[in-house]
């Protein structure tokens, strides 16, 4: 992988653009590459010692990192050490992360029922990235949804690299289902909201991938997205629309009421 993205890089972002608190996975779990190429197994990083890594992060930062564990779900399965670690850590751990594209699973799979007999164990909400390859259209997610109705799940993208338009239908179709604003033009989180209100989309970004200034340009320098949502985006929606987005919808989803002093 070519990402190099820091722990004390997520900590600066949070410090210079405003964020309170960011639940973050580990990257070091991928599977296979960008061509979708399996990575040798001799560079493979264990699901659990990923886990590991990312409950030390938030250890050293309690108050403002949360954990989604990285599913590694082509080549494990959640076994006992990582029930441990996620029981001994629960009050770190808000949900699980999935990365179709970078496994080569599709969340629809029936491979996949033993992570979601742990998310429903724990109440614990899938957030997984959409778009790039078959198993990780936004579809294959809304199946798993209608599969688990008490297991709340995101799309991260809402299929990246489209127009984000399926995903978008899709989230009128189940309740237990929300899209999120990685890498989302401004415009299509406008008509996610016009067409299903502003209680089905979550602010999410991605940071650091382009940087510890990632909230602010990308890697060539451009004006990053994420500008508009602090910015403009406020200024073509209600209040509460804003609100819900860029925090409210993400305390209720993933209960951090006890955790944010602002929490309402």
């Amino acid at each position: 992988m070519d990402f190099e993205m820091k722990p004390e890089d997520v900590i600066y972002s949070m410090e210079r653009y405003g964020i309170d608190f960011s639940l973050v996975s580990n990257g070091d779990a991928v599977e296979f590459d960008h061509v979708g190429q399996k990575i040798p197994d001799a560079y493979q990083i264990p699901q659990n010692e990923c886990f590991r890594r990312t409950l030390s992060f938030a250890l050293r930062y309690p108050e403002r990192i949360g954990v989604m564990p990285w599913m590694k779900l082509h080549d494990e399965k959640p076994d006992a050490e990582f029930v441990r670690l996620l029981e001994q850590h629960r009050d770190l751990v808000y949900g699980i992360k999935f990365h179709p594209y970078h496994s080569r699973v599709a969340p629809d799979d029936p491979s996949v029922e033993p992570v979601y007999e742990i998310a429903r164990r724990y109440r614990l909400p899938v957030v997984s990235h959409t778009g790039g390859c078959e198993e990780a259209r936004s579809i294959h997610l809304y199946n798993a949804a209608v599969r688990h109705p008490d297991i709340d799940f995101v799309m991260v993208h809402m299929d990246l690299g489209t127009d984000n338009s399926e995903a978008i239908e899709l989230l009128g179709r189940a309740d237990n289902l929300y899209g999120d604003t990685t890498w989302v033009p401004v415009k299509s989180t406008l008509k996610a909201i016009e067409k299903w209100g502003s209680g089905k989309i979550l602010f999410g970004s991605d940071s650091p991938i382009d940087g510890p200034d990632t909230y602010l340009h990308n890697k060539t320098g451009d004006r990053s997205l994420y500008q508009e949502y602090f910015n403009e985006f406020r200024a073509v929606v209600s209040p509460q629309d804003y609100d819900n987005i860029m925090y409210r919808n993400a305390i209720r989803l993933f209960r951090l009421q006890d955790r944010l002093s602002f929490a309402e």
